[in-house]
């Protein structure tokens, strides 16, 4: 069903969590996974610069992730989108160019004004994708279910 896979990620734990579903659903479909790595450039005097000091690290990161990929048996290649558009529009863009039947992308989970205030990659990509987007959220704490017979107040 899903012939390609893109795995948006920035590096973080949430898109490694991510990742595991990623491998999960490629195992199951035979899907090849895009590892799409988007970068916001700063405009102006900066000249293009990445808007993250880092970046080199999450990309040595990010390579390293698709070289253990393609080290496990899973066809994995790296699509690196840098630009002034925001980072949505360029993974939306990327993994229409890699031919991605289906986005796969972590999420903080925030909700509401935090939401609105922050952003959301994952929320930007349901509008700009033209493929299904699968969101996984962070790890929750299941809360404990009552015993049996425990008085109701």
């Amino acid at each position: 069903m899903f012939e390609t896979i893109a795995w948006a990620t920035d590096g973080s734990e949430l898109a490694d969590r991510a990742l595991e579903t990623v491998k999960s659903l490629a195992r199951t479909h035979h899907s090849k996974i895009v590892a799409v790595h988007a970068n916001e450039l700063l405009r102006g005097r900066f000249g293009g610069a990445p808007m993250l000091a880092d970046e080199p690290d999450i990309r040595g990161k990010i390579e390293k992730q698709v070289e253990d990929l393609r080290a496990a048996g899973f066809d994995a290649e790296l699509e690196i989108r840098s630009g002034g558009s925001d980072i949505p529009l360029l993974i939306a863009h990327a993994a229409e160019d890699v031919g991605a039947d289906l986005i796969v992308v972590g999420t903080h989970g925030h909700s509401g004004i935090a939401a609105a205030l922050l952003g959301s990659v994952a929320r930007g990509l349901t509008h700009y994708a033209h493929s299904p987007v699968l969101v996984v959220p962070p790890p929750r704490a299941v809360p404990a279910p009552e015993p049996e017979g425990a008085a109701v107040a």
